[in-house]
């Protein structure tokens, strides 16, 4: 069973994001405010038509996007009278949600997020997922060309990222697919010279979290995968990142993430909560259940205050109303699908 195939952005992969990404001042003016709870109250950031703003402290850390895909729908659709549908997307615009890091300019994007997110207090949260030959040729196929492009594009993402604070989900699926026997023989030797190398230099920056991907409660055992996950470097990284794109429930997701922290020394953890507010789909083909399901509902908001002193935090790695990939009536993978969204957002209490 894969990972999660289609989570990479499509968009970001046609650079269609960079220009997005010189965030800056035009980010700060979209509504990025450095106070805690940004202009106004609960009440008034409410209103429909309302600028996205920072969430307070006392949720967490990361950083909110004031012009994400969300944003500019909560945007549109008040815009266009829609106010019940606007106050939907909105439970998805006013939370952190990753920012996956395209391949053209990993320098640039990593230091617009990152200096975003410094003008305000906060965070950044990002993915990176470029590996050679990554997801086995599946909806999100691609990645860095060879090893060496990947070991640049790992070292502009560095340097993007400088002292500023960050918080680093690394490469989705890779270890999975190293042990489910997805990824060649021939490539995987250099798969995990790239990992653990890639871990090395993220964390000998100043203000950097890694966690690296470990799967999710679905596909096997934490048996099969915590060798695997030594070797790519996961004792010197924070720790492991589980359920990523999935959707499998919280408490699943503890507690593979519990016996996986057992067997690497005892190692913490994050989960995606982003759209596991239903727990898994179980019917239709099971090779496409984690793609782009019906029925599902966005998970527990991002927040450092987790119920287990193992979950350093419960995140929106996957980030909601983006496309898994063209089933269902999808659009391509990362894409993104207001009616989805639509589907998520009222799906959840």
């Amino acid at each position: 069973m894969h990972g999660m195939r289609g989570a990479v952005p499509r968009a970001l992969a046609a650079g269609a994001r960079a220009s997005a990404v010189l965030l800056g001042a035009a980010l700060l003016a979209a509504g990025c405010s450095s106070g805690d709870g940004g202009a106004g109250g609960d009440g008034e950031r409410g209103g429909a038509g309302a600028p996205i703003t920072q969430r307070p402290r006392a949720a967490g850390p990361f950083w909110v996007d004031p012009d994400s895909r969300a944003a500019r729908q909560v945007a549109a659709y008040a815009k266009a009278g829609r106010k019940a549908d606007a106050e939907q997307i909105r439970k998805i615009a006013e939370q952190p949600t990753g920012e996956w890091i395209g391949p053209e300019n990993p320098e640039q994007e990593a230091r617009g997020f990152t200096e975003a997110a410094d003008q305000a207090g906060r965070t950044a949260l990002l993915v990176l997922y470029d590996i050679p030959h990554r997801d086995c040729g599946q909806y999100s196929r691609g990645g860095a060309a060879d090893g060496d492009a990947y070991r640049a594009w790992i070292d502009g993402v560095a340097r993007g990222i400088g002292d500023r604070a960050a918080t680093v989900v690394l490469e989705p699926d890779a270890v999975l697919h190293l042990v489910d026997g997805c990824t060649p023989p021939q490539f995987q030797e250099e798969r995990y010279d790239l990992l653990k190398g890639a871990v090395a230099t993220l964390k000998a920056l100043k203000n950097t979290k890694v966690y690296l991907d470990a799967g999710n409660a679905g596909w096997g055992h934490p048996d099969q995968i915590f060798e695997p996950l030594g070797r790519a470097g996961v004792d010197r990284a924070d720790g492991f990142a589980v359920n990523v794109s999935n959707f499998y429930s919280t408490r699943q997701s503890v507690e593979y993430g519990k016996q996986l922290s057992r067997r690497i020394g005892g190692k913490h953890f994050v989960v995606d909560t982003s759209r596991n507010g239903n727990g898994p789909y179980t019917d239709g083909e099971p090779g496409e259940r984690w793609c782009n399901p019906p029925g599902r509902a966005l998970g527990e908001a991002p927040t450092t205050r987790t119920a287990d002193p193992l979950v350093d935090a419960y995140l929106w790695v996957k980030r909601p109303g983006e496309s898994d990939g063209t089933c269902k009536g999808g659009p391509g993978a990362g894409d993104w699908w207001d009616t989805y969204a639509l589907e998520l957002a009222r799906a959840t209490g």
